[in-house]
Formats: structure tokens, C-alpha cells, sequence
């Protein structure tokens, strides 16, 4: 059999043979005393891609959004997100766990949230109800097909939070595939916000590691945070090392992932019994609903994995497929003729 082609996701990227080399000869020291070079020029880079003052390396993306729930929150407050969002489902109930902050949903009247749909959601200044105090928002939203954020309505929505006072933080997991996507510069979609995390071990294909962007007054904050979360590292510039090789040789080979993404989908929608969730893709995801008649998900997940194709069976009728570093084109036509053949089958 041909090699496994694995589209679980682009967290399965291994580092090339170029980012292993940086990460063996990267500078480092004691990054907790503020000492790690490679850290510190990570942390500049990422804080100029973004248009931010400041940055902060951070283990997983998971811990950078709390840091900047913890920053931008007390005990209390509360906090407004789509209900698909990162932040809300797949964190552990961190926003409560951690910071004693409730979630209230804001369901977009059409396919991604906009300034509208948040009129009229200030809490009362009265005892009786938390205090609404964050926007959330995650771009590209995993949930809704690796939709990317309309830079208007990121816009509305950013001036709607501050004209409330509120803070606004964009969950960035996949923030330089909406980057690449709309063919715009990273600190362009990144102004409306207070604080941006970003992931290196995604699509950039970093083994480990995120970063947190923001003010340098927020960063500070978020640093004393990341102390309590136990995310103060050491010697960690080899991790920061694969991060720096990423932002400098993997952002724009992004668009390849998108294109492939497009050549899996057509196969989906050519396939009868399978259909796209939320039509052709606009980055790297493609969710996928499993008409009953051909099974469950998990059913076609363990049929493609026997024909060498790995996907993520996330529901009982709903697959994910991801694009990413690791797919060349070659072997996601591949993935393309083993979906088709589904329907022979």
C-alpha cells in the first residue's frame, strides 16, 4: 500500500528537515529569567507580524486564549462567543475552570457573526447580572468549515465591543490561513483586536508552540499568568527556533493547503451520499455530512483508513478532513479517487 495520507488535521505536521536543523542549532537560555535570544526574536517577529506591541511565546494555543481571557477578565464578568467556538467547546471549560467567567452565545443570523448581531447583549449595571467584559472570535472558525472572518464585519464588530468598553480577542489558531486567504497583510486583520493568539504547530508546521499578541501593558499581565498556568519554560528556544523557520518559510505555501482543500471537496460533492456541511471550502477544512444510508462516520472513517486515508469521524454523520504541509498534491488526488470511489463501493 501507497503511504497513509492523513487528514485528521494540521496538527499531524512533523518538522522538515530545514526546521530540525534550526531547532539543533538554535541560541537559547533561561527564558523564565528572560534570557532565551531565540524566544525574544520569536516573540518580535510575531509581534510585528501582527501589528502588536509585544508577544508571548506560549506552549499550546489553548494556553494563549486563557491568558487573554485571564487578562481581559475578573471573577464575574462575563464573556460573548460564537457557540462553535474553540474557546467554548474544545478548552476544558477553561473560561469558567480558570477564571470564574461565564459564556453567553451569540448564534450569527447568517454564517459568521457581525456587528448587528451583538445589539442589544450589554448586561445591565445592576447587581443581579455578571458583567459583560470580552468578545471572543476565532478566525478561521474550525466549526464553520475554516470560514474566514469578513474584515468589515471584524471591523463592526471591534468598534460595537469598544464603544462598550469591552475587550476583543481573536482565537488565531488558523489566523495566517485567513491571512493568506484573503490575500491581506496579518496586521491588517489583526488591528480591530486588543490581543491575537496564533499557533505555530498547525498549518505552519511547527512541532509545538503559540503566541500571544497584544499591548505591551497586556503582555506583561499575561506573563504573570502564564507563570500560574505553568507555562514558564526554559531552554525553550529550540521550540521557538521551528516557529521562527515557520513564519519565514511556511505562510505563503498556505495557499498550496487551500488549493488541495478545493480538489477534496469537489470529489466530496461529486460523491453521492457524502455532501459538504458548508460548501466549497475557504482554507483548509473541509466538514463533510454522511448521508445514513452509507453508514455512520466513524464507518467511513475506518473504510478510507483500510484504503490508506485517515479523516476525523466528529460526529455521528460529520467528518473533517484537513490539508496541510505534510499532503502534497499528488497524494491528496489520491485521497480524491478514494472518496469517489465510496459510492462504486
Amino acid at each position: 500500500m501507497d503511504a497513509i495520507i492523513d487528514l485528521r488535521s494540521d496538527t499531524v505536521t512533523r518538522p522538515t528537515a530545514a526546521m530540525r536543523k534550526a531547532m539543533a542549532e538554535a541560541e537559547v537560555g533561561d527564558d523564565v529569567l528572560g534570557e532565551d535570544p531565540t524566544i525574544k526574536r520569536l516573540e518580535e517577529r510575531t509581534a510585528e507580524l501582527l501589528g502588536k506591541e509585544a508577544a508571548l511565546f506560549a506552549p499550546t494555543g489553548t494556553m494563549a486564549n486563557q491568558l487573554a481571557i485571564g487578562l481581559h477578565t475578573r471573577p464575574g464578568d462575563e464573556l460573548l462567543c460564537d457557540p462553535t467556538s474553540h474557546v467554548y467547546v474544545w478548552e476544558g471549560g477553561g473560561i469558567a475552570r480558570l477564571w470564574g467567567v461565564t459564556t453567553r452565545t451569540v448564534a450569527p443570523a447568517s454564517k459568521n457573526l457581525d456587528g448587528p448581531d451583538f445589539d442589544g447583549l450589554i448586561r445591565p449595571d445592576d447587581c443581579h447580572y455578571v458583567r459583560t467584559r470580552l468578545v471572543t472570535l476565532e478566525n478561521t472558525l474550525n466549526r464553520r468549515g475554516g470560514a474566514v472572518h469578513a474584515p468589515a464585519a471584524v471591523e463592526r464588530i471591534g468598534t460595537w465591543a469598544h464603544s462598550h468598553k469591552l475587550a476583543f480577542h481573536c482565537d488565531g489558531a488558523r489566523f495566517l490561513n485567513a491571512a493568506v486567504a484573503l490575500g491581506l497583510p496579518a496586521a491588517q486583520l489583526a488591528s480591530p483586536f486588543d490581543t491575537v493568539s496564533i499557533c505555530f504547530s498547525k498549518g505552519l508546521g511547527a512541532p509545538v508552540g503559540s503566541a500571544l499578541a497584544g499591548s505591551k501593558e497586556a503582555i506583561a499581565q499575561a506573563h504573570r499568568l502564564r507563570k500560574v498556568l505553568g507555562g514558564g519554560m526554559r531552554q525553550a528556544g529550540v521550540l521557538a527556533a521551528a516557529a521562527l523557520h515557520a513564519l519565514e518559510h511556511h505562510v505563503d505555501r498556505l495557499a498550496e493547503d487551500h488549493e488541495n482543500a478545493q480538489i477534496l471537496a469537489r470529489a466530496v460533492a461529486e460523491t453521492p451520499g457524502l455532501k459538504l456541511e458548508f460548501g466549497p471550502p475557504e482554507t483548509n477544512l473541509i466538514w463533510i455530512v454522511v448521508e445514513p444510508r452509507l453508514g455512520t462516520a466513524a464507518a467511513i472513517a475506518a473504510t478510507l483508513r483500510e484504503q490508506g486515508v485517515l479523516v476525523s469521524a466528529l460526529g455521528p454523520q460529520v467528518l473533517r478532513a484537513c490539508t496541510h504541509l505534510d499532503v502534497s498534491k499528488p497524494q491528496i488526488e489520491r485521497a480524491a479517487q478514494t472518496v469517489r470511489r465510496l459510492a462504486k463501493a
